[in-house]
């Protein structure tokens, strides 16, 4: 069965069904464009890896093959790397379409029997299953167009990102926690971000990363609360359906844990007070998510608008991360 209208996780007035011919709609709605909250969170951890390596001290090469650590005075000679930043922009455009394209392909028959998701392009009958594909594999193309312009050890890690893109479908099915794997894929950007800047991966970013993985492993989990009741009902593993219960519990864990862990990341690369006043914002915003992410009175059934609304309020999260990292180098810059 076609259909036009708006899917239930888009904005009603979203751009797509405003303004896109109806020709283009199904093939930008099975890249979700028509819902941008999901190549804001794939777009983020990019841009924070960009400004955590511009941030803070990180290796050079010398000429003999040798590396040194650079001191901060110097790293602060380097300009902010917009270029890359808004390289960084298209490709999560094009790999958050390819992935969703390639999952929706995988996931066509569990989409089919859930309410939320049976109205999409594949499970509808808008595009067929090889279309899905090719799509996908056109946004991949141009994806590594994007990616050989930024080294070699980004290309090497953009390489392995496939595996974790082509993966991810997979892990509902094996896994309780598909969500942590989600964790992995969408903050592997951070990486790349750090090593187009450095040329090298150190000890706080990857612990960074690992933060970021955890926000993750929260923001997902208060996601997958919209689909809770069908997903028990066709076998689909979620860290919601895991934790059940102890949902607030375990987001709690999981933000304390990102809170932490980027902080230790920052306190290693020798960030000054300034980002902390941030990540304390950041602390702040996703403890107020906590605070109002309740179930009914049964302790079972969780509100699907509240959870949707909890979840794209993370954007704003990861934009006061990123503005923290931005907001070191350029007072850093403006001082030297």
């Amino acid at each position: 069965m076609k259909t036009h209208a708006p899917l239930p996780d888009a904005a009603r007035l979203n751009w797509v069904d405003r303004y896109a011919p109806r020709s283009l709609q199904p093939w930008l709605k099975l890249g979700r464009l028509d819902r941008p909250i999901g190549i804001w969170l794939l777009f983020l951890p990019g841009a924070m890896g960009l400004a955590f390596a511009i941030a803070h001290p990180f290796f050079a090469n010398n000429l003999d093959g040798t590396a040194r650590l650079l001191p901060p005075q110097d790293v602060l000679r380097y300009h902010f790397p917009w270029l890359k930043l808004l390289m960084f922009a298209i490709g999560s455009v094009l790999m958050r379409a390819a992935g969703c394209a390639f999952n929706d392909f995988v996931d066509r028959d569990f989409d089919a029997k859930v309410e939320r998701t049976s109205g999409r392009p594949i499970p509808s009958g808008q595009i067929s299953p090889k279309q899905a594909l090719a799509f996908a594999a056109g946004c991949c193309l141009i994806s590594f167009l994007i990616l050989i312009q930024l080294g070699w050890l980004t290309i090497a890690l953009g390489a392995g990102s496939l595996l974790l893109v082509a993966a991810y479908p997979f892990m509902k099915r094996i896994t309780w926690w598909p969500q942590a794997w989600l964790g992995l894929t969408f903050n592997w950007g951070f990486l790349m971000g750090f090593a187009t800047v450095t040329d090298t991966l150190t000890l706080p970013a990857l612990l960074f990363y690992a933060g970021l993985i955890f926000w993750t492993l929260g923001y997902d989990t208060i996601y997958a609360l919209q689909d809770i009741e069908d997903d028990a009902m066709i076998g689909v593993k979620s860290s919601a359906r895991a934790l059940g219960r102890h949902t607030v519990t375990g987001v709690s864990l999981f933000y304390g844990a990102a809170s932490v862990l980027t902080g230790v990341a920052a306190f290693l690369a020798g960030l000054p007070q300034l980002f902390f006043v941030g990540l304390l914002l950041v602390t702040t915003h996703l403890f107020m998510q906590i605070v109002r992410l309740r179930p009914d009175s049964s302790g079972e059934r969780w509100e699907p608008a509240l959870a949707l609304k909890l979840f794209k309020s993370n954007r704003t999260s990861g934009l006061i991360w990123f503005f923290s990292l931005l907001a070191v180098h350029f007072t850093g810059f403006l001082n030297t």
